[in-house]
């Protein structure tokens, strides 16, 4: 078996053989003027981070999933950058604002009919509290990342608002190019203008738009004919009579031919071409078939009916003001602080990509953009650091990909359908890894977040870095001196003692050991066990020399299989019983802490694939018994509380 081969056994899908981080510089950014700011250092390089697979949901689709990431989106792009550079179509981003706010979601506890302070609190989302000039220097490194990962036709999107809009369009110009900057869209998101002090009210995002060249795709967006806005207009002609010339007003376009106007009927032609309308009745049909209709003159003049040429509607502007926010109370609404229209999304991604193109967002939020490129037949990627926003836009991707296939199974044709729906998707764990059920999979994470060479399996080393043989320790515990044994009595004496013999003075090996905690004597024992010999001995502690790499561990629960069902009978989600103040035996039902559970009926122990997955609506709660298929093998069950905070467990069947 290869290497490829074993990490995509082990959930290592897209990492290949480790690379260098010298192989991912890039050439600095050459764009005037430059923007200063203290602290502001360049960012030439980055670190290479694995990701680990962690659940799958519904086959490829010509080759492909969908892919959702949870860790920071420097990291993730760190990652992408491996497989995807120069491959990604669009890239809408809704960054935080610099607002000096923190985001708050409400919790509530299910099946609650009165909520009280314990039943209903909040949970930060993200804080976008800065330092100083942090924030530039935090978006200046992501801009770059994702101009890598930019295909040369590709666009970039940017929200924004007057926060920071000045300075991120002054970043964009130095690392895109001002001659790359295409428009500042106004999104009128309000219509309120209720007095809040002595401002004008504000009422308008910005969505900074950029290429990466100047050969970028952009399919233009039309405002339909039916909510166009029209006037007549009185031309003088040469004998000194009037007569009613159409003049199309949205847009800002005048004149007395404004867009292309036509005729429907020839044979039925009066002044100016104007057509009459005898039948007024049809005057809906008319309006349902993307005509416009104009008024009636005083005194009786029948109505006149023209169409804009091919019947597409009005050009939107780089004014979109009609998009309105989205209302608590809504069908979109998921109660997620910052969340956007599914609207806004669409006029973006159907403007800058097309079928089949790929979508990135990496301040993924609510997963807004991911659910309308999902939709519009896109293939997308999304990340956020959240994991509260991974849960979230997971539940709604597995959703809306049910009802396209249900809507598939109904054979509807729309004149815009996608000939491909790319509905299934991976969710990755980028950093963050969890590593103390699979101390396999935990060691290859560790050779790639190392950048250690792998050696074959069976090797009594692990890899080899800067001419260093690398030994990766038990992680799910502290290294002992007792677990130094398989090194001591696999070691090569005959090589060591030729080694010693040619080179007195030089240190026979070269060997770093790799660990989660350690005893403190832990090299100078080895050394001890080894004399004469002299090793050269290195411990690398990951909690205390790589605190950039993070680990998670798991809440409780008891879980059984009786009669045919899997059985969850409890369950003790840690943090949030803290967080509601409450302790295990107060909890009249354990499901009212719960967000959703989904099952595996036969994990391959790398990758969750769920078979069962209940994920309630409303108020309700989840079912907590399952029954199990007769074919059923290792059961994997995953249980996400209200923090989106996960357990993980394992049952044997049969």
């Amino acid at each position: 078996m290869n290497t490829d081969q074993h990490q995509q056994e082990l959930g290592l899908r897209e990492t290949g053989a480790v690379k260098r981080v010298e192989e991912y510089k890039f050439e600095p950014i050459r764009g005037y003027p430059m923007f200063q700011w203290a602290g502001k250092h360049p960012f030439t390089s980055t670190q290479y981070y694995p990701a680990q697979l962690k659940e799958t949901y519904g086959p490829e689709v010509n080759g492909w999933r969908n892919k959702i990431y949870w860790g920071d989106n420097l990291q993730v792009m760190s990652h992408l950058l491996k497989a995807y550079r120069g491959q990604v179509k669009l890239v809408y981003i809704d960054p935080p604002f610099d607002s000096k706010a923190d985001y708050k979601r409400t919790i509530n506890v299910r099946g609650k009919e009165a909520q009280n302070d314990q039943s209903v609190f909040e949970e930060k989302q993200y804080s976008d509290i800065w330092t100083n000039d942090e924030y530039l220097q935090f978006m200046y490194e992501r801009i770059i990342l994702m101009k890598e990962l930019l295909s040369d036709t590709g666009s970039i999107y940017l929200h924004c608002d007057f926060h920071k809009e000045h300075h991120l369009r002054c970043i964009l110009d130095e690392v895109f190019g001002s001659n790359c900057f295409i428009n500042d869209i106004v999104w009128k998101r309000s219509t309120n203008t209720s007095s809040i002090g002595q401002i004008w009210k504000r009422a308008h995002d910005n969505i900074l738009f950029y290429s990466k060249s100047d050969k970028y795709d952009f399919n233009f967006q039309y405002k339909a004919l039916s909510e166009a806005s029209v006037e007549l207009y009185q031309n003088e002609d040469e004998k000194g009579q009037y007569q009613l010339v159409p003049v199309l007003v949205s847009g800002k376009r005048s004149g007395s031919t404004g867009q292309p106007w036509k005729n429907i009927d020839p044979n039925k032609r009066g002044k100016a071409g104007m057509h009459w309308i005898t039948r007024p009745e049809k005057l809906d049909q008319y309006l349902a078939d993307g005509l416009i209709v104009f008024p009636d003159k005083e005194g009786g003049i029948p109505r006149l009916k023209y169409y804009l040429m091919d019947n597409k509607g009005v050009v939107f502007s780089d004014l979109w003001d009609d998009i309105n926010l989205i209302s608590s109370a809504g069908i979109e609404s998921l109660n997620y602080p910052t969340q956007k229209p599914e609207a806004l999304l669409e006029r973006i991604i159907k403007t800058s990509s097309n079928e089949g193109d790929l979508v990135f967002d990496c301040f993924m939020g609510s997963g807004t953009t991911q659910a309308v490129a999902m939709r519009l037949g896109r293939r997308f990627i999304g990340a956020d650091i959240n994991l509260g926003a991974v849960q979230l836009t997971t539940k709604r991707l597995i959703k809306d990909a049910e009802e396209i296939t249900n809507e598939s199974r109904k054979l509807i044709l729309e004149e815009e359908r996608p000939t491909t729906f790319y509905i299934s998707f991976d969710v990755y764990n980028v950093n963050n890894y969890d590593i103390f059920r699979n101390p396999v999979q935990a060691k290859e994470l560790l050779i790639q977040a190392l950048e250690v060479n792998p050696l074959p399996a069976g090797s009594l080393f692990d890899g080899e870095k800067d001419g260093r043989m690398v030994k990766i320790m038990p992680i799910n515990r502290i290294a002992t001196r007792q677990d130094l044994n398989e090194l001591i009595t696999g070691f090569d004496y005959r090589a060591f003692e030729k080694r010693q013999t040619e080179h007195p003075n030089q240190a026979v090996e070269k060997v770093t050991l790799v660990c989660m905690g350690h005893e403190p004597d832990l090299a100078a024992h080895l050394q001890h066990q080894m004399s004469p010999f002299k090793l050269d001995t290195e411990v690398v502690d990951i909690l205390r020399d790589k605190q950039d790499l993070q680990f998670k561990r798991d809440s409780e629960a008891k879980i059984a299989i009786r009669d045919g069902y899997l059985v969850i009978e409890q369950f003790y989600p840690m943090n949030l019983l803290a967080k509601l103040s409450l302790q295990q035996d107060h909890v009249e039902d354990w499901r009212e802490l719960v967000d959703s559970i989904i099952v595996d009926w036969n994990y391959d122990g790398a990758v969750l694939q769920p078979a069962a997955i209940d994920v309630p609506e409303g108020n309700e709660l989840v079912a907590g018994r399952y029954h199990v298929p007769d074919d059923a093998g290792t059961i994997r069950v995953k249980i996400t509380d209200l923090l989106s905070e996960s357990l993980e467990m394992e049952l044997t069947y049969g």
